[in-house]
């Protein structure tokens, strides 16, 4: 998800809740209340091949469902729309034998046409529009064949490792063919249909969306326990960027879940534990939340040594334990835990300050009457790049580099401004993460040939490295077998911590607190809920 270091930081808060109607049993009638953190108002949509905010994508998970699902736990591909397939062995053809018992929530058939025509619909728009988010997953996607009405053949025009993975997350969900015959704007605005529990009511940008049970749904996959129509009539989802209003609604027992971006400091924790709240914790897939440095045209950190010096600089259990909590996970490694194929680099991690101070001397850094290291006249000076607001994680670290003889400058700017300064590489240190449970994922960060930025993924490497990590993307994208896939990954992950083209800081964990009436809040691979599991009682 192209998102900034920043907007995982705090936002904030609130939410109505409806009253509840008469029941047939004990969850009939029951509203589920979800106060989110702000809505997104520079890339709003709630059309799945268009969404890219993560909130957007958990209301989808519930409406609009995929061919395949993933499990949270293995990472193993499993049935969902689609009861089996089968892949041929030059990777290039998945032929997937369809459920016959789904229809959409307009009385439409679910069946190999409309797999074609989603499919299909979502290549020619990609083809409009490259940046789309969900392009990166149709990656080789060529065409669709309808084999008979409940059999589709999806051919590649070259092979993806991650394309059947692909086919589970929520951004390659099927819609009615009605649907496509809408414009694009019409489905951000939430003009969708489809096989889900629940049916998108309305989505007002920067307000919220209501989502209503579907009576007669039959055909989860196997992450969900509840096999029929949801046991909550209706979820009601605000967007709140006020902490504090968000906060209080929650205690004040007028929201059932507590979603913020960013994870609970101590002091929240434990005051809704003390109000009997549960923190529901998950680490988010793919990469974790990495400062990448800019090694071009003579900068700075062009020099291998003060690199490795800033990734022995840096304290990160320090940074877990005082910016969130006792408990938070420290980074490990350049993916988050989640992440299928995710390879620890601990020992390679460990805050060595005496090291990285080695280091510098050996650079020829020495430290200044200031505290500062200098050479040649030059303080060494690093400029960070963020947006919107620097972070008290941000403080700490630039204390932490600090100690070694490092100045880092914190250079806050608007969105618009960090895009053009790593478009120009006006800088020495960015970061930025995108969510998918798949680390094929990482390319659209730091491989020039698909990355958001080609400036950012070029700059992150000396170019022997850059050619090094080319090679090692693409044979992870055509393995056709795990353990060839984990093998590259794995030495991707290990090349980019040694070369330090990734400096980790932090897992991405995303938390939510639940009330007391709500049970069997449980996560997705991509970390979202499943709404149909849940079930509400007496306030």
């Amino acid at each position: 998800m192209p998102q900034l270091h920043r907007l995982f930081a705090i936002g904030s808060l609130a939410l109505a809740l409806a009253a509840c109607s008469p029941a047939d049993n004990s969850n009939t009638g029951k509203i589920l209340s979800v106060a989110f953190w702000g809505d997104n108002t520079t890339l709003v949509s709630v059309d799945p091949f268009q969404v890219y905010w993560l909130e957007h994508r958990v209301l989808l998970r519930n409406v609009a469902e995929s061919l395949t699902d993933q499990d949270p736990d293995s990472g193993r591909i499993i049935p969902w729309l689609a009861k089996s397939w089968e892949i041929s062995a030059d990777a290039l053809n998945y032929t997937f034998h369809l459920r016959q018992d789904v229809t959409f929530s307009n009385g439409e058939r679910f069946d190999a046409y409309a797999v074609k025509a989603a499919f299909d619909s979502n290549k020619a728009f990609a083809t409009q529009l490259p940046a789309t988010f969900g392009a990166t997953y149709l990656a080789g996607y060529d065409h669709a064949e309808v084999i008979d009405d409940f059999t589709v053949r999806l051919v590649l025009s070259r092979p993806n490792a991650g394309f059947l993975q692909a086919t589970s997350t929520t951004n390659l969900a099927i819609l009615a063919p009605a649907s496509y015959q809408l414009t694009a704007q019409e489905r951000s605005l939430g003009k969708i249909i489809g096989t889900g529990p629940f049916i998108l009511d309305h989505y007002t940008p920067e307000v919220g969306a209501r989502l209503v049970r579907r009576a007669d749904y039959a055909w989860p996959s196997a992450n969900v326990r509840n096999q029929g129509p949801a046991h909550v009539e209706a979820v009601e989802i605000s967007y709140i960027p006020e902490e504090s209003v968000r906060n209080g609604l929650f205690l004040q027992g007028k929201a059932d879940i507590l979603w913020p971006r960013n994870p609970f400091s101590e002091v929240d924790l434990k005051l809704f534990q003390s109000k009997g709240a549960t923190i529901q914790s998950r680490s988010l897939p793919g990469p974790a939340l990495n400062l990448y440095p800019n090694t071009r045209n003579d900068r700075l950190l062009s020099d291998r040594q003060v690199r490795l010096a800033l990734q022995k600089a840096i304290d990160r259990t320090s940074y877990a334990h005082t910016v969130y909590n006792a408990a938070f996970p420290v980074v490990s490694g350049v993916y988050d835990v989640t992440t299928p194929y995710f390879k620890p680099q601990v020992s390679k991690l460990a805050y060595d300050p005496k090291g990285a101070e080695q280091l510098l001397d050996a650079a020829g850094w020495r430290k200044g009457e200031d505290g500062y290291r200098h050479k040649n006249g030059q303080r060494l000076t690093l400029r960070y790049n963020l947006t919107p607001a620097e972070s008290a994680g941000d403080v700490l670290v630039q204390d932490q580099l600090r100690k070694v003889g490092i100045d880092l400058k914190l250079n806050v700017l608007t969105r618009a401004e960090w895009v053009a300064g790593n478009a120009a590489g006006t800088y020495d240190l960015t970061s930025t993460y995108m969510t998918r449970a798949d680390p094929i994922i990482l390319q659209t960060i730091l491989d020039p040939r698909s990355a958001n930025s080609a400036t950012v993924a070029t700059n992150t490497y000396e170019p022997h490295t850059l050619a090094k990590a080319q090679v090692l993307f693409d044979n992870g994208i055509t393995a056709t077998a795990d353990p060839q896939r984990a093998q590259a990954y794995g030495q991707l992950q290990d090349l980019l911590i040694d070369e330090a083209s990734a400096f980790p800081l932090y897992e991405r964990v995303w938390q939510a607190a639940t009330a007391p009436r709500v049970k069997d809040f449980r996560w997705t691979a991509e970390g979202f809920a499943l709404f149909s599991d849940i079930q509400v009682g007496q306030p």
